[in-house]
């Protein structure tokens, strides 16, 4: 591989002094301001997807118990994968929906801007 050694570099230009305010002290930083709007929206599509996970989560883990004890007929490995699929499902369901429900609730510490939106 090739090197460039004859590349001629030139400094920067110095910092622009408009955002400085007393040499530097008080510089503001919009990346930092505090929008308390943002943090009230309610995120609908990803409460109503924690809520379908948490159901379907449900019902599949009821499906696996009800194989397990011979209430419903099916195999052993058919309700391992509904057990696992169950899981999978429930899980993120239920940890996004209390979430939400602590949100509403007015809980400390919890906000709606801890779910993400889709």
């Amino acid at each position: 591989m090739a090197s460039r050694r004859n590349v001629q570099y030139s400094r920067l230009a110095a910092a622009d002094d408009s955002n400085y305010n007393g040499g530097g002290q008080n510089r503001h930083d919009p990346r930092f301001d505090y929008a308390p709007r943002s943090y009230d929206r309610v995120p609908w599509k990803s409460i109503i997807l924690a809520i379908f996970l948490l159901l379907l989560g449900c019902l599949l883990l009821l499906l696996a118990v009800f194989i397990f004890t011979g209430h419903m007929g099916g195999e052993f490995s058919q309700a391992y994968g509904l057990l696992g699929l169950g899981l999978l499902t429930f899980l993120p369901g239920f940890y996004e929906t209390r979430i939400a429900y602590y949100s509403w609730r007015g809980a400390q510490g919890y906000r709606f801007a801890n779910i993400p939106d889709y």
